[in-house]
């Protein structure tokens, strides 16, 4: 392995770790800054370990669409007018007029999917795929009183490395799928993140018998999707809760996504804090659209008319246990109805339950130790989405993403994805600013001024 050892001689003003929807949108955001500024343009490079843009392929089922509006795109909130926006898009591809006819608000997951990668692709310049962030660290330099830098080590896929330098660090990277304690994924026992690629490496005569864990949409649209492709097969539903919850998407419920309610919630007491998630849980986590329920729910029903059941929904039901017998996976099950247990024999088990937060620790290492954190052991964050320093920082770490305990329910989601980040580049753009004012015109000693 090659181990390069030295640092690059340009600095960055912003590096992106991580090149998902969030990040996407920040260089959008930064080169309609550049634009309205070409004299002092922001400087920024992005970082992503997938070997190409790619948001959630896994789970670009047939026919699933988007649980947000086409105008909750990458830039039309912060800019209506961009060349980014997700009308734009269509525009380019010629089919404006075709979608308008649709008269739908909410595209297909696929054809949302199609319209980042043509973003992504107008700013490949600014991107290195096939690349691993793997540490963060402040930079000491000679006669300097903070730290005004930060080195980012890069691994490429090659195994050598690298290392950059920015003064600030935006993190990105997604989520952490959520498995339960003592389950491994193999390749018959999934995460929903894994679905579609570890579904399609198999026969799907093989899979006479399958189940998904789960009780949210993705849970719902696997189901929905093994009952359509595998027309042979036992396919079987184990839900924690007594059945599918309704998302709500009416529109007073839908305000907790605007841009202004991130605000009520940063600068809100902790009871209101707390009435956002009691109250508005329901709009994200652990639900499901209702025409998808009322798609599956009827499913059942033809199947009980018609006498042949293959569509089993175990509701009130947990798993214990999972075990590999050859080819064939048994799961242990527990009603907490009447607290019997059973076993399933399937030939693929899928869970879809959920992810974790990004915790940016892994890649901080050391210099986490920098970062404030509250009672709860979770850092703090200022209203631009930076960690608050404990020692006076002037170098940025931003995160998109883990932020929810500070700025509410839309903060790792595309809801508010243009305005977050064009608050995040307003951030480094203004603290840029300063810097070079103070620079400038240097505010002189107690010392120096008698």
């Amino acid at each position: 392995m090659e181990t390069t050892g030295r640092r690059s001689e340009e600095v960055y003003d912003v590096v992106g770790i991580g090149f998902g929807p969030s990040n996407l949108s920040l260089a959008i955001a930064l080169e309609e800054h550049g634009a309205s500024t070409p004299q002092h343009p922001v400087t920024a490079h992005f970082f992503e370990r997938q070997p190409a843009f790619g948001w959630h392929r896994n789970m670009l089922l047939p026919s699933t669409t988007m649980q947000i509006s086409f105008l909750k795109d990458l830039a039309t909130y912060r800019n209506p007018l961009s060349r980014y926006s997700f009308v734009s898009y269509l525009h380019a591809s010629n089919r404006l007029v075709q979608f308008v006819n649709n008269q739908d608000f909410f595209p297909t997951r696929q054809e949302f999917h199609q319209y980042l990668e043509w973003a992504a692709a107008a700013l490949g310049d600014r991107v290195t795929y096939g690349a691993e962030v793997t540490s963060i660290r402040p930079v000491a330099e000679a006669g300097a009183a903070k730290s005004e830098l930060l080195e980012i080590e890069v691994r490429a896929g090659d195994g050598s490395t690298r290392v950059v330098a920015a003064r600030n660090v935006v993190i990105s990277t997604g989520l952490v799928p959520r498995m339960p304690d003592g389950v491994r994924s193999d390749e018959r026992v999934w995460h929903s993140s894994e679905f579609l690629g570890k579904f399609n490496a198999q026969d799907p005569k093989d899979l006479k018998s399958v189940a998904v864990v789960g009780a949210g949409q993705s849970a719902a649209e696997i189901v929905r999707f093994f009952h359509d492709a595998l027309p042979h097969a036992q396919v079987s539903a184990v839900v924690p809760s007594y059945g599918y919850a309704i998302a709500d998407d009416t529109p007073f419920a839908n305000q907790v996504f605007d841009p202004g309610a991130v605000d009520d919630h940063y600068f809100g007491t902790e009871q209101a804090r707390d009435a956002f998630w009691r109250y508005h849980r329901n709009t994200n986590y652990s639900v499901v659209d209702s025409d998808v329920i009322r798609d599956l729910y009827r499913r059942t029903y033809d199947e009980r008319v018609r006498g042949g059941e293959r569509l089993h929904f175990r509701s009130l039901t947990r798993v214990t246990d999972v075990k590999r017998a050859g080819s064939e996976t048994r799961v242990s099950l527990r009603s907490l109805l009447d607290d019997r247990t059973e076993e399933l024999a399937v030939d693929a088990l899928v869970f879809a339950t959920g992810y974790d937060n990004l915790d940016p620790a892994r890649l901080l290492g050391d210099f986490d130790g920098h970062f404030l954190r509250d009672a709860a052991g979770r850092h703090q964050v200022e209203r631009d989405y930076r960690l608050l320093s404990a020692s006076g920082l002037d170098s940025g770490v931003y995160l998109q993403g883990g932020t929810e305990h500070t700025h509410g329910l839309s903060s790792a989601l595309l809801s508010n994805i243009a305005v977050r980040s064009g608050e995040i580049a307003d951030s480094i753009v203004l603290r840029r600013t300063e810097r070079e004012l103070n620079r400038a015109c240097p505010v002189p000693s107690a010392r120096s001024a008698v």
